[in-house]
């Protein structure tokens, strides 16, 4: 399994919300990142959904500054 396979695989979410989300940026923005931006979009896919939710759908912001950078990212670039 290639590793934007092993990527896909870990978008996958227990919400179908998030799954939309995370699998609009990979196809469309993830190609756009730093080497530094990957490894923080990876260490988002680390947090537990509710997490997730909350700051993608009810404005909150993640209190680590990375995070809250590749939300933000992720949020423009989808147009949240």
């Amino acid at each position: 399994m290639s590793s934007l396979s092993r990527l896909r695989w870990r978008c996958r979410r227990g919400m179908k919300e998030l799954d939309l989300i995370f699998e609009r940026f990979l196809e469309n923005g993830f190609n756009k990142l730093t080497e530094k931006q990957k490894m923080d979009f990876e260490r988002l896919l680390e947090c537990q959904d509710d997490r997730l939710y909350d700051w993608f759908y009810q404005g909150q912001e993640p209190e680590d500054r990375a995070l809250a950078a590749i939300v933000a990212l992720i949020r423009d670039d989808l147009g949240y």
